[in-house]
């Protein structure tokens, strides 16, 4: 059930090649049970990993890696404007998207393609195109890892905050989220304010909208400007979005009057992260065999035996010459380790 030295080059989308000193693969609730009662969870650092698409290895881990593999797709309840789904943590976010558009459940099309597991979806509130994980979000289950116990988060339990939620800062570490509940709707409710997404739908000459349009639209969209992790290690998005002061914001435009942001909230702008690195002449900077992604800015890239020590470097270079240029402080996106 648990394993020694196991390498974690697999189970990472930048694939670092480093090892876990301890690894057990969490196929049901009984087995994160039994791994959290053994002695080697008790004296051990442990990590709970997803699907490896939102952290970079620095080291190797000292520790106890629990991967969560949990699966299924249940439909708990039905009406006839919606369907509530239970999603286990371990199964494949874009696997469950494209699972819902074949039902003709509605309200994931536009996160389509976003990387890691269902799990990971509430605890980053993973957004994009103009929606985020909190709106189709109902309830999770998470198995209290000093107790065992099922403990429920509702949507409000979740403090849903930018790419935020009470796991990443309250309750960080205590927890393995091994199902989610997402009420769908069975209605159109298609989001395409997205000027991309507009322009994407017209570039393919669709009229009608259907979620798999938008799907659709969404996925050839990312597909232009990030690259496979299957091909090129990366974690998509390294850097979150900022959000400044409406006179923060001023100020920036005064000096560079092309700054691309957008509304975020009452005196609140939030500004184009990756338009922020590419002003600051990173765009496409390679150096030996890692770099900043040719198309998209915001993505730092292994094309093959970079260590995660360079990545994280090149990341802090990054957010000092932002702050040098700007006057605004990039935070990271991904966990280090």
């Amino acid at each position: 059930m648990i394993a020694s030295d196991v390498s974690l080059k697999k189970f990472n989308t930048f694939g670092i090649d480093v090892s876990a000193k301890l690894f057990s693969q969490a196929e049901n609730e009984d087995h994160v049970r039994n791994v959290i009662q053994s002695n080697e969870f008790k004296k051990n650092s442990t990590l709970i990993l997803g699907g490896g698409s939102n952290l970079l290895f620095t080291k190797d881990f000292n520790g106890l890696v629990l991967k969560n593999h949990i699966q299924g797709i249940e439909i708990l309840e039905e009406t006839d404007d919606f369907v509530f789904v239970k999603v286990g943590g371990g199964v494949v976010w874009h696997d469950f998207v494209l699972h819902c558009i074949d039902k003709g459940w509605n309200g994931v099309e536009n996160l389509s393609l976003i990387p890691g597991n269902v799990g990971a979806s509430p605890m980053q509130n993973i957004g994009a195109y103009g929606v985020e994980i909190k709106e189709v979000f109902h309830e999770l289950e998470a198995i209290h890892l000093k107790s065992g116990e099922i403990h429920y988060f509702r949507n409000e339990d979740c403090c849903f905050g930018y790419r935020d939620s009470v796991f990443k800062n309250k309750v960080k570490g205590e927890y393995l989220i091994s199902r989610v509940i997402y009420k769908l709707s069975k209605k159109p409710n298609y989001n395409i304010s997205y000027g991309a997404i507009e322009k994407q739908l017209e570039n393919m000459g669709i009229k009608d909208l259907s979620a798999k349009s938008v799907s659709d639209a969404v996925i050839a969209i990312r597909q232009s400007k990030l690259p496979d992790p299957s091909k090129i290690g990366n974690s998509g998005s390294f850097f979150k979005n900022p959000i400044v002061t409406q006179s923060t914001f001023d100020s920036i435009k005064l000096k560079f009057p092309n700054v691309v942001a957008y509304p975020a909230g009452e005196d609140l702008m939030k500004l184009a992260a990756g338009w922020l690195i590419e002003q600051a002449g990173w765009k496409g900077k390679t150096y030996g065999n890692y770099g900043v992604h040719k198309n998209q800015a915001l993505v730092l890239v292994n094309y093959g035996g970079a260590s995660g020590k360079e990545i994280y470097d090149l990341s802090s270079r990054i957010l000092d010459s932002i702050k040098e240029k700007f006057g605004v402080n990039l935070e990271r996106e991904v966990n280090i380790y």
